[in-house]
C-alpha cells in the first residue's frame, strides 16, 4: 500500500503516510540552524538585521551575503544555504525591473515576495529537484506603507510588524514580543534589531559580524548602515546585557 519505509524523504512529490514532504521539512531545518536574521518595521521605515559569520580576520568587513539590495525601495535578509539564496535573489531583482519596464513604477513589496514564493512552491512538486533550502525576509516601502514578509521553504509568506528566523530566533522572539510596539521609532528599531543580534551572538559562543540596513519611509531608499554606524548600537546592547546578569 505504501512505498518502502526510507523512501519518503528521498522523493519530494511524495507525502509520507503522515501526510507530510520531508524534504521540505529538512529545507526547513536547514533553515532553523542558520544565522539570526530579523525584519522590523516601525514608524519611519523597515530595518533589515543579519548574524554574518567572521570566518577569518581577513573577511572583507563591509562585504554582506545575507541582506541584500533588490530595488532602491526593498531589500531582503536571507537565512539557510547562501547560494540558493542568491539565485531567489536574483529572481527578484530581475521581477523588480520588469515591473518598472512595464508598468513605470516599483514593485510592491508583497508583489515580489508573492513570485519568489510560487518559485519555491514549484520545487516542491517535481521530480528531480529539491526545495530551496533558505527563508527570505522581504521589507520595503510601497504605495501602501512600510511592508515586512517572511517566506519559508515550501514556499508560503506571511506578513509581519516585526519577524526573527535563524537559531537565535527562540532569543530574539521573546525581546521582540516584550519590546516591539507600533510606535517605534527608526533609531529604537535599529536598538531593538541589533539587541536581538547581539542576544543571539552571546548564546552560540562565537564571533560574529552584525549587519543592519534600512528603508526609509520619507526617501523609500535602501541603505546598508557601516560597520562604524553599527558599533556605537553593538556597545549599547552588550552593556544593557551586562546590566541584566549583575542584576541576576
Amino acid at each position: 500500500m505504501f512505498a518502502e519505509p526510507g523512501t519518503y524523504d528521498q522523493i519530494i512529490t511524495m507525502f509520507s503516510p503522515d501526510g507530510r514532504l520531508l524534504q521540505v521539512e529538512y529545507a526547513i531545518e536547514a533553515v532553523n540552524r542558520g544565522a539570526t536574521v530579523l525584519g522590523v518595521s516601525c514608524l519611519e521605515g523597515i530595518v533589515l538585521g543579519a548574524e554574518e559569520d567572521i570566518r577569518t580576520n581577513l573577511q572583507g568587513l563591509n562585504f554582506s551575503r545575507k541582506i541584500y539590495e533588490v530595488d532602491e525601495h526593498l531589500g531582503a535578509a536571507v537565512v539557510g544555504l547562501a547560494a540558493d539564496a542568491r539565485i531567489l535573489i536574483d529572481q527578484a531583482r530581475i521581477d523588480a525591473q520588469i515591473n518598472r519596464l512595464m508598468y513605470d513604477e516599483s514593485i510592491d513589496v508583497e508583489v515580489v515576495t508573492k513570485h519568489i514564493g510560487d518559485t519555491k512552491q514549484l520545487y516542491t512538486q517535481h521530480a528531480g529537484v529539491r526545495p530551496f533550502g533558505v527563508s527570505i525576509i522581504f521589507g520595503g516601502v510601497d504605495k501602501t506603507g512600510n511592508r515586512l514578509f517572511a517566506t519559508d521553504p515550501s514556499g508560503s509568506y506571511r506578513a509581519y510588524r516585526a519577524v526573527a528566523l535563524g537559531h537565535g530566533r527562540e532569543v530574539a522572539e521573546p525581546i521582540l514580543n516584550e519590546e516591539y510596539h507600533e510606535g517605534l521609532k527608526l533609531n529604537e528599531a535599529i536598538k531593538l534589531s541589533v539587541k536581538c543580534l547581539v542576544k543571539a551572538i552571546e548564546t552560540q559562543g562565537k564571533k560574529s559580524a552584525i549587519r543592519i540596513a534600512v528603508i526609509l519611509s520619507e526617501t523609500k531608499r535602501f541603505r546598508i548602515l557601516t560597520a562604524e554606524e553599527v558599533e556605537p548600537y553593538i556597545r549599547q546592547g552588550t552593556r544593557i546585557g551586562q546590566r541584566k546578569e549583575r542584576r541576576k
